[in-house]
């Protein structure tokens, strides 16, 4: 249940001959993101379990399961900011009840981020994950 600007990364990717390509693309990916006003990035945007400083404030259109999600994000190390982009693309636009029904570990496989993150990048992809799980499950019962 991958969205099209999801795809169109997995697409990129496909055509990257090394992991090292792969990374710098992340990287131009993060760097693309438009930056989160200072003034969201408080303790309760800050996720918890990243090695990094990572923020992520929802923004939700509607009520309800048929909410559309979205969020800003950023994080202080360029890689991890790269990784908050990939989760945008991954879950933007999405109602909050198909954001819950995401498998975002499978769908960040086919892009080989599990096999070549650190553990504590990996660590703090799954807290991210958690935290916008969490958002949108919430968001869908109200």
């Amino acid at each position: 249940m991958a969205t099209e600007a999801f795809e169109d990364i997995a697409e990129t990717f496909d055509f990257f001959d090394d992991w090292e390509d792969r990374y710098r693309h992340v990287i131009e990916l993060g760097r693309a993101m438009p930056p989160m006003e200072e003034a969201l990035k408080t303790p309760h945007t800050k996720v918890e379990g990243c090695a990094s400083q990572v923020w992520i404030q929802p923004v939700l259109k509607g009520e309800g399961a048929s909410a559309e999600f979205d969020f800003k994000g950023d994080s202080d190390a360029m890689i991890v900011r790269g990784l908050i982009a990939v989760l945008h693309a991954l879950y933007s636009g999405l109602s909050v009840a198909q954001v819950t029904q995401v498998d975002a570990l499978a769908e960040l496989g086919r892009l080989g981020l599990d096999e070549h993150l650190s553990s504590q990048r990996s660590n703090g992809l799954r807290a991210m994950i958690m935290r916008i799980q969490a958002v949108a499950s919430e968001a869908a019962s109200r």
